[in-house]
């Protein structure tokens, strides 16, 4: 399967049941819209991340996992070959699941990096705006056709390198220099993640609804 190869299936083992976060592809959005901001986090940095957050502690292998993932995702960002690739299920998978995993990665990337950040350049409106559209798309069973297998597609080919043009350019920071570990609220992160929105549109006022 390419499931394994990707390493969905291992990511997915280790993250499926994390009550606080809405699907594993959402906690690989998170994770890249950190890393968009900071270094890699080390196993101990993730550690108090995870506590800001109120997610309950990971089991010694599930750490190792986000730790290493973390690693190869700031180094996908950081390089001009462009292959970053987000974590979701492949096309063994409904077009349903694979639809809603994009959705909750596009919301992940974007409440990491509003959390990180904690303020949005202009040049990176857009990219922004565009990770919420996708967001916020529905399937509907009638979408279940080969149009809906190509507009898929292009929605993820459109999302899929926008974390590398958030980093372009970029001066990483230590982790415990951001926002996230230094002024944000611990609160459940569900309603952080149902909030996300409104943690960028601080910064973007006059998006329209």
């Amino acid at each position: 399967m390419q499931d394994d190869i990707s390493g969905w299936s291992d990511w997915d083992l280790n993250f499926k049941g994390i009550e606080e976060i809405s699907s594993p592809s959402e906690l690989h959005g998170l994770l890249t819209g950190i890393v968009c901001i900071t270094q890699a986090p080390t196993r101990e940095e993730w550690i108090k991340i995870l506590e800001t957050l109120e997610v309950p502690e990971l089991n010694p292998e599930a750490l190792e996992v986000l730790t290493t993932e973390g690693d190869d995702v700031a180094h996908a960002l950081s390089e001009d070959e462009l292959d970053y690739l987000p974590m979701l299920p492949d096309d063994e998978h409904t077009l349903s699941e694979r639809v809603q995993a994009l959705a909750d990665w596009c919301t992940g990337v974007v409440l990491g990096f509003g959390l990180a950040s904690g303020h949005i350049r202009p040049d990176e409106q857009e990219w922004i705006e565009n990770l919420q559209d996708v967001a916020a798309v529905e399937f509907e069973e009638s979408d279940d056709d080969d149009e809906g297998e190509e507009s898929y597609q292009e929605l993820y080919e459109f999302v899929r390198l926008i974390p590398v043009s958030l980093a372009m350019g970029r001066k990483k920071v230590a982790i415990d220099d951001t926002p996230l570990l230094k002024h944000f609220p611990a609160k459940n992160l569900q309603a952080k993640v149902t909030d996300a929105t409104n943690v960028v549109e601080m910064f973007t006022p006059h998006r329209p609804s």
